[in-house]
C-alpha cells in the first residue's frame, strides 16, 4: 500500500477516534451535569428559628449557645415572649446577643454546591481537615428535632468541604460559610460589655487609688480636685478622653472561677465611681492586680463577673493625677498633684 493511502486511512482512524472521544466527552459531562443538579443533595442550612447550637472547633472543646427566657425583653409583634441566647457552655454566661444572630442568619444561608471526588481515608480527612481533630463541627436543633449535624473542613476552590453526619464518607463543597463565626474562641461568644452610658451625661468621677483621690465635677464645666483640694493646670480634655473610655467599656477575656481575693478585688488598687446626672444611673468599677500582660482584672462594684480590662482602660483608673493634667511650660506636670514623697 503506497505511503499516500497510509496517510489517508490514518487521518480517517483519528477522525474516528476524535468523534469517538467527543461522543464520550459529551456523556460524561452530561452525567456529571446530572449529579451537580441532583435532587439528593443535602439540606446543610438551619432555619432561623433554631434554639440550640453546638459548635465544636477540633480539639479546642465544645460550645453550646440556647435560647432562653428574656426577663427583661419585650414581647415580640406576635406576642410570644421574649427571648436570648445564653453559653451554657463551656461555663454558664450571658452571650453576645448580635454575634450569636449574626451565627444564626449565616447558618440559615449554607447550601452545598457540588459534590467532591474524595475516597475519606485517615490521611486525606487529616489533609482536608475533615478530621475530628480539625473539623468545625456544627449541631443546631429547633426544640427536639436536629435540624443540621455537619463537619466543616478546608476551603477551596470548589468551596468549602463539608460532610453531613448521616453520610460521613461523602464530601460536598458548599457556599455561603463564614469561618470566622464559628472559629471563635468561648470568651468571644459571650456579652463583654462592662459599661454603657452617654458620657455626655455624666456629672460626677470619682477616682481613688495609691496617689490620692480625684474628684470631678461637672457645672457649666469641668472642675477637678485633687484629695478635696483644686487640681492645678487640670486639663479637661483628658477627663474626657476617660469618659469615651469608659462609656462603652469592654471585657478582653474572663476571670471564671477566681477568688476576688486572688486577683486584688477584695482590696482594688483603684476604685472608679460615675454618677450619670439627675439620678439617671451610677457606675462602678473596681481595679485590681496585673492578669495576662499588662491587663488588669477588674469587676463592676455590686457584681460577681471578672472581667480582664486592657491597660489602657485601667491606666485611668490606675495613674496618679499627672495624667489629668496639662503639662507645664517645661513640659512636666505640676508636681502639687503628686503625692508626697514618703520619710
Amino acid at each position: 500500500m503506497s505511503r499516500d493511502k497510509l496517510l489517508i486511512i490514518g487521518v480517517v482512524v483519528l477522525g474516528v477516534l476524535g468523534v469517538l472521544v467527543y461522543k464520550q466527552q459529551q456523556k460524561d459531562a452530561s452525567i456529571g451535569k446530572a449529579v451537580v443538579e441532583a435532587k439528593d443533595f443535602p439540606t446543610i442550612s438551619a432555619p432561623e428559628d433554631v434554639d440550640k447550637i453546638s459548635i465544636t472547633n477540633g480539639d479546642k472543646g465544645e460550645i453550646v449557645l440556647e435560647k432562653i427566657p428574656d426577663p427583661k425583653g419585650k414581647p415580640d409583634a406576635d406576642g410570644g415572649a421574649a427571648t436570648m441566647w445564653q453559653m451554657t457552655k463551656p461555663q454558664k454566661a450571658a452571650a453576645n446577643q448580635q454575634t450569636v444572630k449574626d451565627l444564626v442568619a449565616n447558618l440559615s444561608e449554607i447550601k452545598v454546591d457540588s459534590r467532591v471526588n474524595l475516597v475519606l481515608d485517615d490521611a486525606v480527612r487529616k489533609d482536608k481537615q475533615l478530621d475530628a481533630a480539625h473539623a468545625v463541627h456544627v449541631v443546631a436543633w429547633k426544640g427536639a428535632e436536629k435540624t443540621v449535624d455537619e463537619s466543616f473542613g478546608k476551603s477551596g476552590p470548589a468551596g468549602q468541604l463539608v460532610v453531613v453526619s448521616d453520610k460521613p464518607d461523602v464530601v460536598w463543597a458548599a457556599k455561603g460559610y463564614s469561618s470566622y463565626l464559628y472559629s471563635k474562641e468561648p470568651k468571644d461568644f459571650r456579652d463583654k460589655e462592662i459599661f454603657k452610658f452617654d458620657d455626655a451625661n455624666a456629672s460626677q468621677v470619682t477616682l481613688a487609688n495609691a496617689h490620692g483621690q480625684l474628684s470631678f465635677t461637672k457645672g457649666d464645666k469641668w472642675a477637678a480636685t485633687f484629695d478635696k483640694k483644686p487640681l492645678p493646670r487640670f486639663d479637661e480634655s483628658k477627663l474626657k478622653d476617660m469618659l469615651r473610655a469608659y462609656k462603652a467599656l469592654q471585657a478582653d477575656d474572663f476571670g471564671d472561677g477566681k477568688a476576688p481575693a486572688d486577683l486584688g478585688l477584695d482590696k482594688p488598687e483603684a476604685t472608679v465611681t460615675i454618677d450619670l446626672k439627675d439620678g439617671a444611673g451610677q457606675y462602678s468599677l473596681l481595679v485590681g492586680k496585673v492578669s495576662t500582660g499588662t491587663n488588669r482584672w477588674a469587676k463592676r462594684g455590686g457584681d460577681d463577673t471578672i472581667f480582664q480590662i486592657t491597660n489602657y482602660s485601667a491606666e485611668w483608673a490606675t495613674s496618679d493625677a499627672t495624667k489629668y493634667q496639662a503639662a507645664t511650660d517645661a513640659g512636666a506636670p505640676d508636681a502639687s498633684s503628686k503625692p508626697a514623697p514618703k520619710k
